[in-house]
């Protein structure tokens, strides 16, 4: 317990100043909303990708009033794990349930394998390069968010979680949180030489997306590299980091990892270890751990928010 109180430390002033003024984490108004029965609108979205070259669709969660209101959101981006789905969010835990209480735009996305990286291996699969290029606008353009880095925010599971923290860590212009539970956040560095957990599960899709040891794509996306790159200005620019892991989940020894990289780089984040494993269970309890942050970080970042 004391690693997580050492590692949770560097945040406590940042989150206390973020959330000062914050007296309920969600409207009032929404959450008697919530109560009465009246469920959030899940649009499923069928987006042609021109830089992959097929259909990704995307799952979109507009809050309660939507289509009642003239007023923009913040959207959270949460992406899938490996061997996932757009939707499974959506299908395998509460959320539509759990997002019925704050004023937030929830796009659940596809990510196929891919690690959300552009692949070495694979010319037409720039995953990395949809999110940022593509997606971001498609939703910008179809729902009424708040189109910058204030309103925006991005989370994962397990693969997801590795995505997540890269694009925050790597585009800090574009979001203001960045969250990961249970990440696998070492992809980039898995090799035969150094397999790590579930090394034999993994193996194809890390090979086939950040290709061989020595690749340009596993430099650029490894995320012990990117957070020791980093100068005092780039590191004061960061999103929020938040990423907790299961006490009995394989990837708990690289979340641990990269939670003292940052602390030895005095990068702020929020570290937490709780009891669990890597699997629904658990995403389903700490998905509602990740809405409660962002939607707290959101009535700071945006003014009139409550």
């Amino acid at each position: 317990m004391r690693r997580n109180k050492v590692a949770h430390m560097p945040y406590m002033i940042w989150l206390a100043r973020a959330v000062l003024m914050v007296s309920t984490l969600f409207s009032f108004a929404t959450a008697a909303w919530a109560e009465e029965g009246h469920k959030v609108d899940i649009q499923t979205i069928q987006f042609k990708s021109e830089l992959i070259g097929q259909v990704l669709p995307y799952n979109a969660l507009l809050p309660i009033g939507y289509a009642e209101s003239n007023e923009r959101y913040p959207v959270l981006y949460l992406l899938h794990g490996l061997f996932g789905r757009y939707d499974d969010w959506v299908t395998r835990t509460n959320l539509a349930e759990y997002a019925a209480h704050y004023d937030v735009i929830i796009v659940t996305p596809e990510g196929n394998d891919s690690w959300y990286t552009d692949s070495a291996g694979v010319p037409t699969d720039k995953y990395e390069s949809y999110f940022v290029r593509e997606l971001i606008s498609d939703v910008d353009a179809r729902f009424r968010t708040i189109k910058d880095r204030r309103g925006r925010g991005v989370a994962g599971l397990s693969m997801g979680g590795y995505g997540a923290l890269k694009y925050g860590l790597k585009y800090p212009d574009l979001f203001a949180f960045a969250g990961s539970v249970s990440g696998a956040l070492d992809p980039a560095m898995r090799t035969d030489d150094h397999p790590g957990f579930a090394w034999d599960i993994l193996r194809p899709s890390i090979n086939a997306v950040f290709g061989p040891r020595s690749s340009q794509t596993r430099k650029a996306n490894d995320l012990h590299q990117i957070a020791r790159s980093l100068s005092a200005s780039q590191i004061a620019s960061l999103p929020y980091l938040y990423f907790d892991c299961g006490l009995e989940d394989g990837f708990l020894a690289t979340n641990r990892e990269l939670a003292d990289i940052l602390l030895a780089q005095k990068i702020p984040h929020q570290y937490r270890q709780l009891p669990g494993g890597h699997n629904w269970a658990y995403w389903d309890q700490q998905v509602r751990e990740v809405l409660r942050l962002y939607a707290q970080l959101m009535t700071s970042n945006v003014p009139g928010r409550q």
